[in-house]
């Protein structure tokens, strides 16, 4: 069915811009009369009404997109509004109780698009940083099979499960971080304020200091009088480290050496396995074709390593091979996944073996997060204990010394 951009004016005499889906122009203007807006100009689409609105409107800035949170929260407020309630006039609730003046333009341009007369799933195209391609997809396979309601359910349970585990993630990073930051600002003041204070008593002894002492000086030294050399030094290799990362082979070979490290490498595995479990098991239960779901979800792996795996993956499947076969191949996925997947194959019930591998992959990175960060927090302490301890000795060698030589 054709589009037909138009300019209207409704009844309150505001400028309407938009697009309506029409078979022909006649088609158009009836269906903009039946919204009583008085039609200024109206000629086939082209895809730029929406993009160039009116100045006066304030859509004409750009807009920000749609947060994970407000994402998840959108999708659980319309799963449950659109069982009692017609799309458009849950659209157009949820739409103006949204207190984030970006939230509410991009849910109005939505509700407008609906409004117009397209699928729920070509309205959320109109806002593609706010709304996924594998949302998108799923969406579309709920209006086709007539079952919105249920795969909207779906993917608030999936995005809430995913928020749960992203927050555990920064949760369990917090403190580490913060501890780790604390610790090298004292260590940075001890050795810039403290240490120089000190020195000035042991310039007029006349005595050589102790190895230890010298050594603590003199990087004390460089960091009061070099520090801005240090911080150039790190942009510089912040900038190399930059430009190599964007080179795909230099990255591929830089997430593939992430992925051997003993400890985070098992994390970003696991973390990826339950995403991927619980992803595709909801798509399985959502009736989305396999092959689709895999090829949407795949450009957003961050690590190239894994998604080479993937994309792997999918080229197994569209040549005919199964999911537990080319899971197997990848040789990256925790083989608990690789059975459940191949079990759930000849049973025919993918989604539940899926969603129980999901389930059990996320209670292991939990346990393997909370005993690994129990920890690398003490071994923090240690380290900046053992620093501390080495400028306080640094300190208190060339005070023995000297009372061991007034003593003689």
């Amino acid at each position: 069915m054709p589009d037909w951009d138009y300019l209207a004016l409704d009844t309150s005499g505001r400028e309407r811009r938009g697009t309506v889906a029409a078979p022909s122009v006649e088609d158009a203007r009836a269906r903009l009369d039946q919204r009583r807006f008085y039609v200024v100009r109206i000629e086939p689409g082209t895809g730029q009404a929406q993009q160039a609105p009116s100045l006066l409107s304030g859509r004409a800035f750009a807009r920000k997109k749609l947060s994970p949170k407000q994402l998840t929260l959108f999708t659980r407020q319309l799963a449950t509004l659109v069982q009692v309630t017609p799309l458009e006039e849950s659209l157009r609730t949820i739409s103006r109780q949204s207190e984030q003046v970006h939230v509410r333009t991009i849910l109005q341009t939505v509700h407008a698009a609906v409004v117009e007369g397209r699928r729920l799933s070509e309205a959320m195209a109109r806002e593609p940083k706010s709304f996924p391609p594998l949302y998108r997809a799923m969406v579309s396979a709920g209006e086709s099979s007539g079952t919105l309601d249920t795969i909207l359910e779906r993917l608030a349970d999936l995005l809430e499960r995913q928020a749960q585990v992203r927050g555990k993630v920064l949760s369990a990073m917090a403190y580490p971080v913060v501890l780790a930051i604390v610790a090298v600002f004292v260590v940075i003041a001890l050795m810039v304020f403290v240490v120089p204070k000190v020195v000035e008593q042991f310039d007029t002894v006349g005595q050589a200091l102790p190895l230890l002492t010298r050594i603590v000086i003199g990087i004390s030294d460089f960091l009061v009088n070099w520090w801005w050399l240090l911080l150039a030094l790190i942009a510089l290799l912040g900038v190399v480290a930059w430009r190599a990362l964007s080179d795909p082979a230099i990255r591929l070979r830089f997430d593939r050496s992430l992925l051997r490290i003993p400890l985070i490498g098992r994390l970003i595995r696991d973390l990826h396995a339950a995403r991927m479990s619980r992803t595709l098991a909801t798509m399985v239960a959502s009736r989305l074709p396999l092959l689709e779901g895999l090829a949407l979800t795949t450009p957003t792996i961050h690590n190239r390593a894994l998604r080479t795996a993937s994309e792997d993956i999918v080229e197994a499947i569209r040549g005919g091979g199964s999911l537990s076969v080319a899971l197997k191949r990848a040789n990256v996925f925790p083989p608990l996944l690789v059975y459940l997947a191949a079990s759930g194959e000849a049973a025919g019930k993918l989604d539940l073996t899926l969603e129980r591998a999901a389930d059990y992959l996320e209670r292991e990175f939990d346990g393997f997060t909370t005993a690994a960060l129990s920890l690398l927090e003490p071994l923090i302490i240690v380290v900046m204990g053992g620093i501390v301890a080495l400028i306080v000795l640094s300190i208190l060698l060339p005070i023995l010394q000297l009372q061991s030589l007034a003593g003689i």
